[in-house]
C-alpha cells in the first residue's frame, strides 16, 4: 500500500450460499460472487473496475463498504483494518466513505420529500446544530448538484431519471465524504443526461479531492473519467493498470475482447481493427470452471489453465495480469 492509497483491497472474498432444489430434495451450494479480488486506489484518483454484468464489480463496492459482510480478506482504509469492524465502530467511517447507486428509481425513498432524502444524513451524524442550519446546507447541496429550490420539498416521483440520480450524488455529498463507490451512476440514464453526470462528479473530484471507485460496463465512460482500472471476469480481477497504459497495452485475452467491441469514431481506424468475439457463454458462478475462470473462452489456453488459478502477476510499472501465458 503507497502513501498515497486510502483504500485497499486484500484477497478480499465474497460468497453467497444459494439453496436449490431438485427432485424434491433441497442443498445448499456456494456462489462465488467475489474471490481473491485486491486492487489500492490513490488518494483523490479515480479506479474504474470493468466487465460483463454479473463478474462481482458492484457486490465488490458494497463489501468494501460493508452493506455486505465480507466472507474472506481485508478491506483497509486510510491504513486501519475495517473489514470486521463491528457497525459501531464503524459508524464514524459512514461519513468518510459513501455510494451513488445504480438505479435513480429505487435508491430514493418515495415517502420522503428531497429535504429529508439529503437532510437525515446531516442529523443522524450531528453536522447540524438546528433545522435552518440543516435546511441552508440541502439548500446548498442542490444548487451544487443543478437543482433548484423548488425541488426541494418535491417527492422522487415528481424528478426525471437524470435529477434523480442528481438527489442521490446530493446525498452523498451531504456529509464530505472522501471515498465514494459509483455503483454504474450514469447506466440508466440518456446520453446527454450521462454527460452531465460525469461532468459533475469530475468537477466535485477537481474541486474537492474526492477518490472514487467508478463502477461501469461502459468502457468508453471509464477511459474517460478513470486514473487506473481494473478488469473483473467472473468474481475475479484478471487485469488492472494505469487508464493509458491498460488501454494501449492490454494483455489479457479478456481485456483484449472487451476492448475490441468499443466503437471507433474514426471509420478508418475501426475498419482496420479485428473484433475479437468470444466463443461459448459466461460459465455460472455456482460452477465456475476449474484453475483459470477464463479458460473455456480462452484462445490461448494451455493445459495448465485447467489445473491452476492464476495469480496476478506484475509486469512492469504497476501493470498486473492473471495470466499463465505471461509466465511462459
Amino acid at each position: 500500500m503507497t502513501d498515497k492509497a486510502i483504500l485497499k483491497t486484500e484477497n478480499l472474498r465474497m460468497f453467497f450460499d444459494i439453496r436449490t432444489t431438485a427432485l424434491g430434495k433441497g442443498s445448499v451450494r456456494q456462489l462465488k460472487a467475489v474471490n481473491d479480488v485486491s486492487f489500492s486506489i490513490e488518494k483523490g484518483r479515480t479506479f474504474g473496475l470493468v466487465g460483463e454484468s454479473g463478474c462481482g464489480k458492484t457486490t465488490v463496492g458494497r463489501a468494501i463498504l460493508k452493506l455486505y459482510r465480507a466472507t474472506g480478506g481485508r478491506v483497509i482504509y486510510d491504513g486501519t483494518d475495517i473489514t470486521d469492524m463491528s457497525e459501531r465502530d464503524f459508524f464514524p467511517y459512514r461519513r468518510k466513505m459513501q455510494m451513488i447507486f445504480q438505479d435513480p428509481y429505487t435508491s430514493l425513498d418515495p415517502r420522503q420529500p428531497v429535504s429529508e432524502i439529503i437532510g437525515a444524513p446531516l442529523t443522524l451524524h450531528r453536522l447540524v446544530s438546528n433545522n435552518a442550519e440543516r435546511a441552508d446546507r440541502v439548500r446548498e447541496l442542490i444548487h451544487m448538484v443543478g437543482l433548484k429550490d423548488d425541488h426541494i420539498n418535491r417527492y422522487p416521483h415528481e424528478f426525471s431519471g437524470g435529477q434523480r440520480q442528481r438527489i442521490g450524488i446530493a446525498r452523498a455529498l451531504a456529509m464530505m465524504p472522501e471515498f465514494i463507490v459509483c455503483d454504474e451512476p450514469i447506466s440508466a440514464l440518456d446520453v446527454s443526461i450521462q454527460a452531465q453526470i460525469i461532468n459533475i462528479l469530475e468537477e466535485f473530484q477537481e474541486r474537492f479531492g474526492f477518490t472514487y471507485l467508478f463502477i461501469s460496463h461502459d468502457l468508453s465512460v471509464v477511459r474517460h473519467i478513470s486514473h487506473d482500472v481494473g478488469v473483473m471476469y467472473l468474481g475475479s480481477l484478471v487485469e488492472a493498470a494505469a487508464v493509458n497504459e491498460l488501454y494501449g497495452n492490454m494483455k489479457h485475452p479478456y481485456t483484449q475482447s472487451l476492448l475490441s467491441a468499443v466503437p471507433i469514431a474514426d471509420p478508418a481506424a475501426a475498419r482496420g481493427r479485428k473484433r475479437i468475439i468470444l466463443e461459448g457463454d459466461v460459465p455460472s458462478p455456482l460452477d465456475p470452471p476449474s484453475g483459470c475462470p477464463f479458460r473455456t473462452r480462452c484462445r490461448n489456453a494451455l493445459p495448465v489453465c485447467a489445473q491452476e488459478h492464476p495469480n496476478l502477476t506484475d509486469i512492469g510499472g504497476g501493470h498486473v495480469v492473471a495470466c499463465h501465458n505471461m509466465l511462459v
